[in-house]
């Protein structure tokens, strides 16, 4: 890696990146984003892609929907064989390495490293605090934290309540057998262990290695650009494909997942507040819908479609969170913020824990799976992050990324989870616990004032995540596919907007829940490697980059 200073050729070099403010180490590479490109307007639709990269992850994608949709009957137990082998076999793997990417972000928190500045040395942020803060929330979980919120607090609770296999730690042996008030506080612990520093130190790798090597190196923003002080020029040739198509391989597999539990939560939301016939009709149709407002999304622009659905989607998430506090439990959820967040702490070296585990079913069908999907999505909402977090440092970034966040997932985790518990525990409602898992949210605002409106919102919430996670997700695959580039034409977006909706359904189709997670897991594997490459990668970038004050 060489050290220059900003040239004003070399400005023009990142198209569409912008260049470093102050001194930063640009590397050296006679590159140009979009030089490998194939440039069309045929039928007057204008068409700038990276032809390797696109030709590949396309065909390969499609013929995979194809293939699953013709064979329905054939894929579905291929699915289960395959989520399988993945999760028994490999569970330590994903746990060993969501625990290194984890203590690579603590790492930098307290080094010298800190210190460096994503854009330069005089750069300043784009956003205000609390812009960034709504924008990072927003990214990571959305529909995740609406199809999980009430369910996986329950599910933790009830396996050690009863003494189940699946049961996280103690529960696992029948130590909390009967014992309500532990049962609840290692399933709250088990959810945030979920939802807390794991999943956002992985996110967090991605977006750091994407903005330190767009940002302060002047390359394109795309995985492939990370690599370059291992790969040197051939990041540009086969070994760069590669890593991009499994990065939309990847990125495409992880938002069908959110995309398919979405379709089936706001399906069973409309059969129960307004009798929608359930089934595969009524979740294809949602999926079509959405897809289609996501594209009048990306035809109307990023500034006024995404963003304007991004701000009223956190005020709505907002306001039914404050609202279930206000009339749920309100002293339960504020003393149990604590006291999660505690025994979150007390449990993490356990729950983390790679190897030599007797809770096989919790880490396995539980943990794994999860790691895998924060994985798989961690292209799109690292490049997302690293989009809207120029001008922070490097401590600040990681600090906001990893703590801000996991805070608000404490929170909503809390007040979704501990009210469903309390109404099972204190008011005996057995169905909020033994409803289907898309249910359950609906089961549990039903016993809470205004249910039908807030049930409603419920169901607008699932859909406009959907919407921006579609939007935002076109938004990251065709800039990898289109060698980097930030302003490629919209076409191309509309058309991986289309191509997640068909893979949503054809997972969906071919085997449910059960497929959506397979793929997941699937290609979270892979990626996995890539990310631990990366984290070398970071190291080796940081060193070279001058640090403010």
């Amino acid at each position: 890696m060489d050290s220059n200073s900003q040239r004003p050729e070399e400005k023009k070099r990142s198209e569409g990146v912008p260049a470093p403010d102050g001194p930063a180490n640009l590397i050296d590479t006679d590159y140009v984003i979009g030089q490998d490109n194939l440039t069309a307007s045929p039928m007057g639709f204008n068409i700038d892609l990276h032809g390797k990269v696109f030709t590949i992850s396309s065909l390969v994608i499609v013929l995979f929907v194809v293939l699953t949709l013709a064979l329905q009957d054939q894929v579905a137990p291929v699915y289960d064989v395959v989520f399988s082998y993945l999760t028994t076999n490999l569970a330590w793997f994903f746990i060993f390495a969501a625990n290194i990417f984890v203590l690579l972000c603590l790492f930098l928190i307290v080094s010298p490293f800190g210190k460096v500045r994503i854009g330069g040395a005089e750069a300043k942020p784009d956003f205000t605090y609390m812009g960034w803060f709504s924008m990072l929330f927003a990214a990571g979980m959305g529909i995740g934290l609406m199809f999980f919120g009430v369910n996986e607090p329950l599910a933790h609770f009830g396996t050690s309540f009863d003494g189940s296999n699946w049961a996280p730690l103690g529960g696992a042996t029948g130590e909390l057998e009967g014992d309500a008030a532990g049962s609840a506080a290692l399933g709250m612990a088990a959810t945030i262990f979920h939802w807390g520093l794991h999943p956002w130190a992985i996110y967090a790798v991605v977006a750091l290695s994407l903005a330190l090597f767009a940002f302060n190196k002047g390359l394109p923003l795309s995985m492939r650009s990370v690599f370059y002080p291992l790969l040197g020029e051939r990041v540009w040739g086969w070994p760069g494909h590669i890593i991009d198509i499994l990065a939309v391989f990847a990125t495409l597999f992880g938002l069908a997942t959110s995309l398919g539990l979405g379709a089936t939560q706001a399906a069973a939301g409309l059969s129960y507040l307004f009798g929608a016939p359930e089934g595969d009709v009524t979740m294809i149709l949602l999926i079509v819908g959405i897809t289609i407002i996501a594209i009048a999304s990306i035809l109307a622009g990023v500034e006024k479609g995404v963003q304007l659905l991004s701000k009223i989607n956190i005020a709505m998430a907002a306001g039914l969170l404050f609202f279930v506090i206000a009339v749920g439990p309100t002293l339960l959820i504020a003393t149990g913020f604590f006291d999660n967040l505690l025994n979150y702490v007390v449990n993490l070296p356990a729950l983390s824990n790679p190897f030599g585990r007797e809770d096989a079913n919790f880490s396995q069908g539980w943990t794994a799976f999860y790691w895998a999907w924060w994985i798989s999505w961690s292209p799109y909402v690292g490049m997302f992050i690293a989009r809207v977090s120029r001008g922070r440092t490097v401590r600040e970034f990681l600090v906001a990324v990893l703590l801000v966040p996991s805070l608000v997932s404490v929170l909503w985790m809390t007040t979704f989870g501990g009210t469903a518990i309390d109404q099972y525990l204190s008011q005996g409602i057995e169905a909020v616990r033994d409803a289907g898992v898309d249910l359950q949210l609906f089961i549990m605002l039903e016993q809470l004032p205004l249910s039908n409106i807030t049930s409603f919102i419920a169901i607008v919430l699932v859909i406009v995540f959907f919407v921006t996670s579609s939007d935002s997700g076109s938004l990251v695959i065709d800039s990898i596919t289109a060698g980097g580039k930030v302003d490629a034409p919209k076409p191309q977006r509309v058309f991986w907007a289309i191509i997640e909706g068909s893979i949503a359904i054809a997972l969906l189709l071919g085997g449910g829940l059960t497929a959506l997670q397979t793929m997941s897991v699937s290609t979270g594997f892979p990626f996995t490697i890539i990310l631990l490459v990366a984290c070398y990668a970071i190291i080796k970038g940081l060193m070279s980059e001058p640090k403010t004050a």
